[in-house]
């Protein structure tokens, strides 16, 4: 029997006294839910500093070797019956002197283990190694991890007055800026906009480290001209304090006490809105967020909790529940279900995981899908901390829930505005992470489950000449505007504003219960997607001359789960942000079957887009010059814009610039016009063949692969990014004018497809003015009922808000 002391000593090489620096995880298992108060306690690595449940620490000696751990076991105290209550003297709450919260207090034991026959030594104690305590004595007075990045989201937000904001120039130009349909001045961006309060230009943010956000146009604008302090556009509501405003030189976001009086200077007053603050279009709604809180939360109700796999709840981390209202619904998803949870164990994902697994998206999906599917944690909290007391509990106790802290701050790594704890907006949350799951799944796309909800949109465009064209674009949610004038209560609504007025010329309210809103079928909601739209200016290849068009959509392929996203929210003249106060009769069961793109038609005679190289000299396209010429006033060169004008068929200044912007970097873009057509294949064939190679390693054909690297000058970083940017790259880069040959389009091959009728199984509804603030709730169909997640509430829903959701999650039925 090898002495336990003597076992430790020779093993000392493998313990390390931590830095300042290390990360120490001390709270939570890196792979479970697991915590010291668990079952089998924490076993902190004593080389790496990770935390490991009592079902994982020997997975983690298999993978690294490493024998020596802390153990850390938390035992509820047992509270004498006749203790007597402290008399208060500070008006507090669980503080020493104040007022007794009740929160359950815990007795922590430390122990010294060695795998892997865990052989245990107590601590403290002077027998043990110098080193090793040391060790454990910094381990157990740092900080964890966990810990200090919630302290530093909170510490993040908040912001300091900017010293240049007192004594800002601002330069008197004519800029007056509209409320809405910004677009970055150098290039398509529409999201991520920063308005200059210098000079008011608009330019888009910073570019992620994974190609996402902006392509740092803002900053770049800083740069140039040393206009110190920007607004972030869609953050200006009436709350001044909490628009987004950032300090370049100070390289910080800050406040701006002139904020107001600065943004007036281009026309955006709000001095209108904060004398109208409380008007009674707004009591109004004060009245109805109330009534929606009530409704949507199903307060009053007699809701049974429920327990067991599929029914654990989410620990609000602040201002989370936009994530977790997400995620509910995502894990109900067949497709996220296997792949996170059915078919990938906590072991295999932490063999395939990088020596720091909390950094792992994969890891932290499956440890997240495993903790909200298995049940494991979803039993009464009460029952948990005391079994011998659990007969005493009563129906209403509720679960503890899952604090998803590690995937929050995986998921946020790439997109700063979710590693905070402002409110975030679900629809974006949703589409940053199925976007970073379809990346983490690159080259794997059989795996990739973020593909069950990808789908093919097809806009049709009628020319005034009787010729076609078709745009393709791939998305993963349906985002559909809301048809007023579709209401099948206007009676109501009439007589409803009739009595509304009365009321007001007699200086009284209008109650909640007395409020009648709008009731719009979701059918003239797609009905009004799918309704042909007129194009103005749209400039015909075939006419050589700008007229109008007709522009329908539909879907090339219907998806295994098919999102819906109701627009409720607008801005109004003045900048007024407005939720439209509506209700969206959503029947459980619809069919889409005659929104799916019929695409090219036998007769169909298509726009011209292009001639065949032998013909380019004496059929050459002639860029439009009023196109040419408005580009080159924006400082781009001028044979780059007749190139940008001929491959966008002279369709507007907006598309050529688009194409520019995004192939400034080609290796053929100062190629004589003339030569292009003989030197493009020459290029495409003169691509490095290992390069080549590589990216159809990841899983892209090899036409896709010489495209993305001739359009991004052979780098492969940048070549994947481009065919990330690019969804369909093995279609004519003239994108105004593709055919709709299915056969020789592998992307949308490649998309699920099937049946048009789909059945209802999630909602994610929304309380509050706006999305940047308020609460999140979702409602799932599981086991032939309605369930509601309420962050760490979950119970049977008796009256789910089907009329009242903001994102609609639909499952395709097989036929």
């Amino acid at each position: 029997m090898v002495d336990p002391m003597e076992l430790l000593r020779s093993n000392l090489l493998r313990v390390r006294i931590p830095e300042p620096t290390n990360r120490i995880y001390k709270q939570e298992c890196c792979l479970s839910f697991d915590s010291p108060r668990s079952e089998g306690g924490l076993f902190i690595d004593m080389n790496t500093f990770l935390a490991f449940g009592k079902d994982s620490v020997a997975w983690n000696y298999e993978k690294t070797g490493n024998p020596v751990y802390l153990h850390i076991k938390q035992t509820k105290k047992v509270v004498p019956e006749d203790r007597p209550l402290k008399k208060p003297t500070l008006l507090a709450i669980g503080v020493d002197g104040g007022f007794d919260n009740n929160e359950p207090e815990y007795e922590e034991t430390h122990n010294i283990v060695i795998l892997p026959d865990y052989v245990t030594l107590p601590f403290p104690s002077v027998e043990l190694p110098e080193k090793v305590r040391l060790a454990v004595d910094a381990i157990l007075m740092a900080e964890g991890a966990e810990r200090k990045e919630q302290v530093a989201a909170w510490i993040a937000d908040k912001k300091q007055r900017s010293a240049y904001a007192m004594n800002l120039q601002q330069i008197d130009n004519g800029v007056i800026v509209p409320p809405s349909g910004w677009k970055c001045t150098k290039c398509d961006k529409r999201d991520n906009l920063w308005l200059n309060l210098t000079d008011g230009t608009i330019l888009c943010g910073r570019k992620n480290w994974d190609g996402t956000g902006g392509n740092n146009h803002a900053i770049e604008h800083y740069k140039e001209t040393g206009y110190p302090l920007a607004v972030k556009l869609g953050t200006v509501t009436a709350d001044l304090e909490a628009a987004d405003v950032f300090s370049y030189p100070e390289d910080e976001g800050v406040l701006d006490p002139l904020l107001a009086e600065h943004l007036s200077h281009f026309g955006i007053d709000f001095s209108s809105l904060q004398k109208t603050e409380m008007t009674t279009a707004e009591r109004e709604l004060d009245q109805n967020t109330n009534f929606d809180w009530d409704r949507i939360q199903e307060s009053g109700q007699e809701v049974e909790p429920i327990f067991g796999p599929g029914y654990t709840g989410l620990v609000n981390l602040g201002n989370s529940c936009y994530m977790a209202a997400t995620m509910q619904v995502v894990f109900s998803t067949l497709s996220f279900h296997s792949r996170y949870y059915t078919n990938q164990s906590l072991k295999k994902a932490f063999e395939m995981a990088p020596a720091d697994p909390t950094v792992d998206l994969n890891m932290q999906l499956t440890k997240l899908a495993h903790g909200l599917l298995s049940g494991k944690y979803s039993i009464p909290a009460l029952e948990k901390d005391d079994p011998a007391n659990a007969a005493s509990t009563t129906a209403s106790t509720k679960q503890e829930g899952v604090p998803p802290r590690m995937f929050k701050a995986v998921i946020a790594a790439s997109h700063p505005e979710f590693s905070t704890m402002r409110q975030q907006d679900a629809l974006e949350f949703f589409l940053h992470f199925v976007d970073q799951v379809e990346r983490a799944n690159a080259g794997k796309p059989e795996l990739d489950p973020a593909r069950s909800f990808k789908f093919g949109i097809e806009d049709r465009i009628l020319c005034s000449s009787g010729k076609v064209t078709y745009n393709r674009r791939l998305d993963y949610i349906l985002s559909l505007i809301i048809p007023l004038h579709e209401a099948t209560n206007k009676e109501e609504l009439e007589a409803f504003h009739k009595f509304k007025a009365e009321k007001i010329s007699e200086g009284k309210e209008v109650f909640s219960n007395e409020i009648v809103r709008p009731r719009v079928p979701l059918e003239a909601c797609l009905a009004n997607f799918s309704a042909p739209e007129e194009i103005h200016d749209f400039y015909s290849t075939a006419l050589k001359a700008k007229t109008t068009a007709i522009k329908t959509a539909g879907l090339t392929s219907f998806p295994d789960y098919l999102v819906l996203h109701m627009r409720k929210f607008v801005m109004e003249e003045g900048w007024v942000p407005k939720k439209l106060d509506v209700y969206i009769d959503v029947p459980d069961i619809i069919d889409i079957s005659h929104m799916r793109s019929l695409g090219h038609q036998l007769g169909e005679e298509l726009l011209p887009d292009g001639v065949p190289g032998g013909e380019v000299e004496s059929n050459m396209p002639v860029p439009n010059e009023d196109i040419v010429s408005q580009l080159v006033s924006m400082g781009f060169n001028h044979l780059h814009c007749q190139k940008a004008a001929i491959k966008t068929s002279n369709a507007g200044v907006e598309e050529a610039m688009n194409w520019l912007l995004s192939h400034m970097d080609d290796p053929d873009i100062d190629f004589p016009i003339s030569q292009e057509a003989q030197g493009a294949e020459a290029f495409l064939s003169s691509v490095d063949q290992s390069k080549v190679d590589t990216l159809i390693s990841f899983g892209f054909t090899e036409e896709i692969a010489r495209k993305a690297l001739k359009a991004s000058g052979s780098d492969i970083e940048k070549a994947t990014d481009w065919i990330f940017n690019n969804p369909e790259p093995s279609v004519s880069s003239d994108m105004d004018a593709t055919t709709s040959n299915t056969a020789s389009d592998p992307t949308r091959a490649e998309l699920p497809d099937g049946g048009g009728r789909y059945r209802l199984i999630g909602i994610v509804s929304h309380i509050g003015t706006s999305t940047q603030c308020g609460h999140y709730v979702a409602h799932i169909f599981k086991d032939g009922r309605w369930v509601i997640f309420n962050d760490d509430k979950v119970g049977a829903s008796v009256n789910p808000p089907k009329d009242m959701g903001y994102l609609y999650f639909f499952e395709r039925l097989n036929s």
